[in-house]
C-alpha cells in the first residue's frame, strides 16, 4: 500500500466585474473579433478597487471547504500559488490562514507564475506522501489586472483575475494507476527564456512594473513543452493519452489549448475550456477550470485528469491524477 493525495474538495471565486472584449475598443486599437480570433477570449473578470488576491483566495478556499464538508481546522497546511501577492511579505497564504480562522498548521506561497498551481499541487502531494500533512489546501489566486500596461493591446486584453482552491487528503492506495489521487508529476524550468515573458519591475528594483510578453515565442514554447510534459507525466504513471478522461490545461489561449490537445490525440470534447469566460488568470486558471468542470458535472470520481501549465521563467509542468 502507498499513501496517495486524493481530491477531497474544490471551489473557486470570480470578482463581480465582468469585462467584455468590446470594452477595450474604447481605449485601444482592437476589436472583439481581433481578441477572439487570436486568443479565444470573450470576457474576463477584474477585481474591484480594494479587492486583493488574499480576499479572493479566502472566498475560493471557503467554497472548497464547503464542497469537502470540512472546517478550516481540518486543514494541516495551505500552499498558495500567486505572482500578485498583496504585500512583499507576509505571504498571501498566511493571510488566507488568518482569514479562514485557521488556528493550526502552516501556510506559504509558491511563485511559478502561470505554472504556479502545478508546482503548488506537486509540493502538496509530496508533503502528503511523506507524512508531513494529511490535508493540504492548494490555492491559485491572481490579480493580474494590477500589473497590466493598458496601452499594450497584445497583453492587457488577455488576462483576468480570480481564484481557485483544491483540497488534497491522504488516503491509502494499492500503488497502481487505478488508484485515486495524484499518480505522477513532471516539472521543469529554464531561466534562459526570461525575456519572453516577465514583469519589468520588482521589489529590489524599486518599481512595480508591467507584464511584458513576446507572444509568438511564448506560443512556440508552450505548444511543444506542454505536450511533452503531459506525455512524460502519463508515462511515469504507466498511462497514455488514450487513458485520459479530461485534459484540464492552463487557460492562456484557445489556440495553444487546441494545439496541445491535438498533440496528445485528445478530442476537444475531452478538454475543459474556460478561457473564453475568464481570460488568462495565471496560477488560478487550472483550479478555476477544475471547479467549473466539476460543477458542470463533467469531472466525476474515477476520471483520469491531466493538468499542465507553462509560465514565466520559463517554468512548466504537469500532474496526472485520478479524481
Amino acid at each position: 500500500m502507498v499513501t496517495r493525495a486524493i481530491v477531497r474538495g474544490v471551489g473557486h471565486y470570480l470578482p463581480a466585474r465582468v469585462v467584455e472584449n468590446a470594452e477595450f475598443e474604447k481605449t485601444l486599437e482592437t476589436s472583439d473579433e481581433w481578441i477572439r480570433t487570436r486568443s479565444g477570449i470573450e470576457r474576463r473578470h477584474f477585481a474591484a478597487e480594494g479587492e486583493t488576491t488574499s480576499a479572493m483566495a479566502i472566498r475560493a478556499a471557503q467554497a472548497a471547504l464547503a464542497d469537502a464538508g470540512l472546517t478550516p481546522d481540518d486543514i494541516d497546511a495551505i500552499v498558495l500559488a500567486t505572482s500578485t501577492a498583496d504585500l512583499t511579505f507576509p505571504s498571501c497564504a498566511t493571510m488566507v490562514q488568518a482569514g479562514l480562522g485557521m488556528t493550526r498548521g502552516f501556510a506559504f506561497d509558491v511563485q511559478a507564475v502561470c505554472a504556479g498551481f502545478v508546482f503548488a499541487l506537486s509540493t502538496a502531494n509530496a508533503m502528503i506522501a511523506t507524512g508531513q500533512a494529511a490535508r493540504v489546501m492548494v490555492i491559485g489566486a491572481e490579480t493580474f489586472s494590477r500589473i497590466m500596461d493598458w496601452q499594450d493591446r497584445g497583453t492587457c486584453v488577455l488576462f483576468g483575475d480570480g481564484a481557485g482552491a483544491l483540497i488534497l487528503e491522504a488516503a491509502e492506495g494499492a500503488g497502481g494507476s487505478d488508484d485515486r489521487g495524484v499518480l505522477a508529476v513532471d516539472l521543469h524550468s529554464d531561466g534562459r527564456h526570461r525575456e519572453i515573458l516577465y514583469v519589468d519591475g520588482g521589489t529590489s528594483t524599486g518599481t512595480t512594473g508591467y507584464l511584458r510578453m513576446l507572444g509568438k515565442e511564448v506560443f512556440r514554447h508552450a505548444v511543444e513543452k506542454l505536450a511533452d510534459t503531459a506525455h512524460a507525466a502519463l508515462h511515469k504513471a504507466g498511462l497514455t493519452g488514450a487513458d485520459v478522461d479530461w485534459l484540464v490545461p492552463h487557460q492562456a489561449n484557445l489556440r495553444i489549448i487546441k494545439a496541445t490537445a491535438q498533440r496528445l490525440q485528445l478530442p476537444m470534447d475531452r478538454v475543459i475550456v474556460t478561457v473564453q469566460d475568464h481570460g488568462n488568470t495565471s496560477a488560478a486558471s487550472i483550479p478555476l477550470a477544475l471547479s467549473v468542470g466539476k460543477a458542470e458535472g463533467k469531472i466525476r470520481p474515477g476520471d483520469l485528469v491531466v493538468t499542465e501549465a507553462i509560465g514565466g521563467g520559463l517554468a512548466w509542468g504537469s500532474v496526472v491524477l485520478r479524481w
